[in-house]
């Protein structure tokens, strides 16, 4: 997305939005793919970590398609199928919810990015996925992941927003633009377009709905920091949006924090991500792969696959059995992005609102179709020092950007944005019928005229107002919505469906232990070996 409002953005647009909505073709704009997958600790009815195994009645963590687990044992994560309409992907969340608290007995999910109370780094569980060679692999990595970057900071959770448009779409504009690339390879440029645009301004994102701007003071451990003290029990920064998305969470990793991926080619991505996973840390080379004859990583490289990279969002494609990303990336082009950045909403039972996933839309569409300067270097790093000051900084009245090395309002360029914001939001309620888009979008508006409306001041607020603790926040807010979806039971065929489902999974881990050929060892080398491969496009 550009930083000005030059006709030329205006017109390429409203060019573009016109194009896609005046011939018969016109509702491929609707009927794109959107999809959620929200992390959850599991937690004790007194804030702490739960230190149970994933319920079995969940199903299998490996093979179920909805139910799985993250980093740790306790992380559950909720994926949605992929659907049309946002707000029937919500309705799948909220049912995926009632199932899960109909088997969590005596503990409830905990509603917010920032940990609860974790026992000692050492002691939180790893998620383990059986005996299987894939099984084992996955808890190797996490093994690894744990000796990067301890286990702790893998207990922030969040809300992944996957968002694809309909490939008529991209047939549409392929046309107009007389583009002499192929079909596939015009798509994966316009997905990358979208990334590039959403790259340089999705600190917008972070000050309208991050919603992590305090957390328990023991999640720290005693590193360095920069925060201020709240109360006793707590660290905050007074104009902080999200902590998690902060360098106190994802962003400050180790191994991989001179990397910067290549969004204005895939195969300048791929030759990026691919030299990460095959580029040896001395750091990582001093842990070694193995200890007391035990795996704890998968290898010494940068990351150990490629999904161990940390970004606000990726360019994805769905992959076959055994098929490395990578690889289906190179082979079949881009398919979807995964947004990777937003907060769990701890004012929603579910962790995102209906209002939220409409304005993403809006928000994901402007940065499709508009215009995409690349982002070499200096424009890379320009970006992310803006995402990382609005994390901590977002609502700081007079907060200034850095845009094309010139100093700008964040207030005056996010206004701007939400003009351009505002158009799409227009035409997706043309399509779709009702205001619903632009409703989402005055919502934002607001926000940004009164920033004590955005969920990061709320929460503040709030635990100001009810002399809180974070914990006791997060506590107090995850207690009411355990109560919501307690007090909403599914019907018997639902819960027949779910019970169905879980069954499957186990059986199909079952089976899949039963016949597994080869050692371990072996299994490690092919993948390693494959991980090695070049990829080209």
């Amino acid at each position: 997305m550009p930083n000005t409002k030059s006709s030329r953005t205006t017109d390429a647009l409203v060019h573009r939005l016109s194009v896609l909505t005046s011939g018969p073709q016109r509702d491929a704009l609707i009927t794109g793919l959107r999809g959620i997958e929200k992390e959850s600790l599991r937690v004790t009815r007194d804030a702490h970590l739960a230190m149970t195994p994933h319920p079995r009645a969940l199903g299998s963590a490996l093979t179920h398609p909805t139910l799985t687990t993250d980093y740790s044992e306790a992380l559950l994560e909720l994926i949605t199928p992929a659907e049309h309409d946002a707000s029937v992907v919500l309705e799948r969340l909220h049912t995926l919810h009632r199932f899960v608290y109909s088997q969590l007995g005596d503990e409830i999910l905990w509603n917010d990015s920032m940990p609860a109370l974790l026992p000692e780094d050492d002691q939180i569980p790893i998620a383990r996925y059986g005996t299987s060679n894939i099984g084992r692999l996955k808890y190797v990595y996490r093994v690894g992941l744990a000796l990067r970057y301890g286990r702790t900071m893998q207990c922030i959770a969040g809300i992944h927003y996957n968002y694809s448009l309909n490939e008529e779409v991209w047939r549409l504009l392929h046309v107009d633009q007389q583009s002499t690339a192929n079909a596939v390879d015009f798509q994966s440029e316009r997905y990358l377009a979208l990334i590039r645009n959403f790259r340089r301004t999705n600190w917008l994102l972070m000050y309208l709905f991050g919603a992590s701007p305090a957390l328990d003071r023991r999640f720290l451990h005693k590193r360095a920091h920069t925060l201020d003290v709240f109360d006793a029990d707590t660290f905050y920064r007074p104009y902080a949006t999200s902590l998690r998305m902060s360098d106190l969470g994802y962003s400050n990793t180790t191994g991989q924090s001179a990397l910067h991926a290549d969004y204005d080619t895939l195969s300048g991505y791929l030759e990026a991500l691919a030299d990460a996973v095959s580029q040896p840390y001395p750091p990582y080379e001093a842990i070694g792969t193995r200890r007391d004859g035990e795996w704890v990583q998968i290898n010494t490289n940068v990351l150990q696959i490629e999904n161990e990279f940390y970004s606000t969002i990726r360019p994805k494609r769905i992959t076959y059995p055994g098929e490395r990303p990578l690889h289906a990336l190179a082979a079949r082009g881009v398919q979807y992005v995964e947004v990777r950045c937003m907060d769990i909403d701890p004012f929603e039972p579910t962790g995102i609102s209906l209002e939220a996933a409409r304005f993403l839309d809006a928000y994901l569409l402007v940065c499709a179709l508009e215009d995409s300067a690349p982002l070499p270097p200096p424009a890379y790093t320009e970006a992310n020092r803006n995402f990382c000051l609005v994390t901590m900084e977002g609502r700081k009245p007079g907060l200034e950007l850095m845009r094309d090395g010139q100093p700008v309002a964040m207030s005056a360029w996010a206004d701007q944005l939400l003009d351009r914001i505002a158009i799409a939001a227009a035409t997706l309620d043309q399509l779709q019928g009702g205001d619903s888009h632009a409703r989402a979008v005055a919502a934002q508006r607001a926000k940004l005229a009164d920033p004590s409306l955005t969920p990061s001041a709320r929460v503040l607020q709030t635990m100001r107002d009810k002399q809180q603790s974070f914990l006791a926040f997060g506590l107090a807010q995850s207690e009411a919505h355990a109560a919501h979806f307690n007090a909403q039971p599914l019907d018997a065929a639902s819960m027949q469906e779910f019970t169905r489902l879980a069954t499957e999974s186990l059986d199909a881990q079952a089976k899949l232990e039963c016949e597994e050929v080869g050692s371990f060892d072996a299994f490690v080398a092919a993948y390693r070996a494959y991980t090695l491969n070049r990829f080209s496009v």
